[in-house]
């Protein structure tokens, strides 16, 4: 009965979308797709000062599929090691680039605890932002240790990504969801969307590590080969970059001003 009893108090716990969030997951993201003509709400733009200090700043912004060329491929490091985080950002020829970033949803006081995250402690999030905030808040302000990686994903497979990706923010807006450590977590997502979209592959342990991420993207060929990989990931890491163009108009750009070079 005590088991029984134990089960069914487990079942009950849902997710809810009614908590005292922290601003920076306050907003959630919303998509409106209109033949060729995207549109996002609760977009993030914030402006800040450190971590913990700055201007709450939610957009909507409008991208054309048809302008879509490819995609970027992040990789966060609280401290370099196993365990790191991972998120995209979706290239257009005639807009900014549209970051999309797989996140726990904290309330006011919480911090990230990946046990925790195991036993329905933390809603999950499809943070929508512009670069400055999402890749210059890890590399400028929590100090984080940043890697950027140009997949060399079609143009056609990027859209389709994108897709997938607006259906499941619209429908976290809808439904809320836990966020899962091992199965509903940034880079096991990535990956189950890519499946979707038509990635061809097998599962890889480097999925759940994802701290080496890149050298599964180098060796199974989804990134530059031409250079052995440590020259690669050396001339990948963006944070002196971030850094001085921290503020900057043309941020993305000046981040991406060293990085090796690929044929979209």
């Amino acid at each position: 009965m005590l088991f029984l009893g134990v089960v069914a108090w487990w079942v009950s716990i849902s997710p809810s979308h009614d908590r005292n969030w922290r601003p920076e997951v306050g907003v959630m993201p919303r998509a409106t797709i209109d033949g060729d003509r995207v549109r996002i709400t609760g977009v993030r733009n914030f402006d800040y000062r450190s971590r913990d200090e700055f201007t709450v700043r939610y957009e909507e912004r409008e991208v054309l599929l048809s302008h879509l060329t490819g995609i970027d491929f992040y990789v966060s490091y609280w401290a370099e090691g196993w365990v790191g985080h991972t998120f995209l950002s979706f290239i257009f020829d005639n807009a900014p680039p549209l970051s999309i970033s797989i996140e726990t949803r904290p309330e006011v006081g919480e911090g990230f605890d990946p046990i925790a995250s195991l036993f329905k402690q933390f809603e999950l999030i499809y943070v929508v932002a512009d670069e400055h905030d999402l890749v210059g808040l890890r590399a400028n302000h929590r100090q984080e240790t940043v890697y950027l990686y140009r997949l060399n994903t079609s143009a056609d497979d990027a859209r389709r990504l994108l897709k997938i990706y607006l259906k499941r923010i619209n429908e976290l807006a809808d439904r809320p969801e836990f966020y899962h450590l091992l199965s509903n977590s940034c880079t096991i997502n990535i990956i189950r969307y890519a499946n979707a979209a038509g990635r061809k592959g097998r599962f890889d342990i480097r999925h759940l590590l994802n701290g080496l991420i890149d050298s599964y993207l180098y060796h199974s060929g989804r990134i530059d080969t031409t250079l052995p990989f440590d020259e690669l990931r050396r001339r990948s890491l963006i944070n002196a970059a971030a850094q001085a163009a921290d503020g900057a108009p043309d941020f993305s750009d000046r981040i991406r001003a060293s990085l090796p070079t690929i044929t979209r």
